[in-house]
């Protein structure tokens, strides 16, 4: 998944909290961070700490991938000013 702003990392939380059925208070613990805290995360807080957000990531047994972002295949603006047509 995609991940481009603190908005997304929230929600992406939220539901893995979801599908793997943790109440926020038990996820909290078993992180070691306050149910306010990762509610906060949950609400896309664009502040959170990375150190607590690792916390949490690793205790739904997930683990943060980062590469470049692909570069397109085609030049969509070229391709559309290719078309002619006015904007």
């Amino acid at each position: 998944m995609r991940i481009g702003n603190a908005d997304d990392l929230g929600r992406y939380v939220r539901s893995r909290r979801g599908a793997a059925r943790i109440s926020q208070a038990d996820l909290a613990i078993r992180a070691g961070v306050s149910r306010r805290w990762l509610s906060d995360l949950e609400s896309g807080k664009p502040t959170a700490e990375i150190g607590l957000v690792f916390k949490i990531l690793g205790a739904l047994g997930l683990y943060l991938d980062c590469r470049p972002e692909p570069t397109p295949q085609i030049d969509l603006d070229a391709f559309l000013d290719s078309l002619g047509g006015a904007p």
